[in-house]
């Protein structure tokens, strides 16, 4: 259902609103920005589409505790899309719908990668287990981490301690973007699509869920499966490489301005930064035009 990856102008694209029935947001660097919170005017925007019939979810790759005031925030009714896809909620029942895990083995071996003597003091080292997260030490970048996302991180010293229930993610984080880089491209190389599904969030984010998980199969099963309705319906907007596969999903995808080159490529659209209410940019122009 991918799209053509052929990119398109501000100008050049156009559906009629009338076909788009839900709207699926990134939070991070889409509708969230420095000051981690929606500005008013993309909250106003938001609903001014939620008045004409458009549903709205959110898709993150943050826990669904530090992802749920934003789905309140926004008067979303939907399930919410965390984790990449890996864990989807409906806060209004707490009814999970989707719960896929990184098998045991697979988070070992990366452990065991994450921790040789280059790495391991370069790297601040967070596993996701039951929506907690757990880390071995609490270094600067986790407690930076920690706070912005509002959670509290529980050290434990040695993770595989944690292992008797799967992660949901792994993340591994650093301030040197060449090493997150480096570490992308290795892992790849070590590990196919069918065994782990490998990521960058944030240029410092380097992530591992599930091989069936990504945002595009979140948003799918949000679009088909609860509400009965095809890819052509959805609009998705989003900045990073975790938000790929939901632009290419959906019948209209947005990227944001600040997007990498290569994320930009796969949309339809590229509206204007977050600091600059892209995202109510681009839902006034597909939604309320």
């Amino acid at each position: 259902m991918a799209k053509s990856s052929t990119f398109q102008s501000q100008n050049s694209f156009s559906q009629p609103a009338d076909e788009i029935k839900l709207l699926v947001v990134d939070i991070d660097g889409t509708i969230a920005g420095k000051s981690n919170s929606v500005s008013p005017r993309v909250k106003d925007a938001i609903k001014q589409a939620q008045a004409k019939g458009v549903q709205v979810a959110i898709a993150t790759g943050r826990m669904y505790r530090s992802a749920l005031r934003f789905h309140q925030e926004i008067g979303s009714t939907l399930p919410l899309i965390a984790y990449q896809g890996a864990w989807i909620q409906d806060p209004a029942d707490e009814k999970v719908h989707r719960h896929l895990s990184v098998p045991k083995d697979f988070c070992e071996q990366l452990l065991d990668y994450f921790e040789q003597p280059e790495l391991k003091n370069l790297l601040s080292v967070h596993f996701y287990i039951n929506d907690e997260l757990y880390v071995r030490e609490l270094t600067r970048d986790t407690k930076l981490y920690a706070k912005r996302s509002g959670i509290n991180a529980i050290a434990v010293g040695d993770l595989r301690k944690t292992l008797s229930n799967e992660p949901t993610k792994i993340l591994a984080l650093c301030d040197d973007t060449e090493i997150i880089d480096k570490l992308l491209g290795n892992l790849r190389g070590l590990y196919t699509p069918a065994e782990l599904y490998l990521t960058k969030s944030v240029a410092t984010f380097f992530e591992a869920t599930n091989p069936l998980v990504n945002k595009g199969t979140g948003v799918r099963y949000i679009a088909e499966e609860l509400l009965a309705i095809k890819n052509t319906n959805v609009m998705t907007i989003g900045d990073n490489f975790n938000d790929v596969e939901m632009l290419e999903y959906a019948g209209i995808g947005v990227a944001m301005d600040d997007a990498p080159t290569e994320v930009k490529e796969v949309a339809n659209w590229v509206t204007s930064s977050v600091e600059k209410d892209g995202v109510a940019i681009a839902i006034e122009k597909f939604l309320l035009s």
